[in-house]
């Protein structure tokens, strides 16, 4: 009997074994499900094909641009409202010494 109890106790101790393999193998792969691989990161290193002084006179020219924008702008504002200006005074005008005379009739 002690030897059929001894053998049981094998047997159940080896599955223990095994069932415990089992679940640090499921471990481990849920481990390895979780943890995805991580890439080194690299700081971007701009191309060195432009000179300094040429990125300088890609920006002067930017600035230079701008300028001009604003100027057309600021004329282009000034010009729309002097023809406001003069189109509120004609029709102010119009009404003071025109339009009167008539509706006086």
């Amino acid at each position: 009997m002690k030897s059929q109890d001894d053998h049981h106790k094998e047997i159940e101790a080896r599955e223990r074994k095994l069932r415990e393999r089992e679940v640090e193998l499921r471990l481990r792969e849920m481990e390895a499900d979780i943890h995805l691989p991580v890439h080194k990161t690299v700081k971007h290193q701009p191309e060195k094909s432009q000179k300094p002084w040429m990125k300088k006179l890609v920006l002067g020219g930017k600035l230079f641009l701008l300028g001009v924008t604003a100027l057309v702008a600021v004329r282009i504002a000034s010009a729309v409202a002097g023809i406001v200006i003069i189109s509120a005074l004609v029709w102010i005008a119009y009404k003071l010494f025109f339009d009167s005379k008539n509706n006086r009739r």
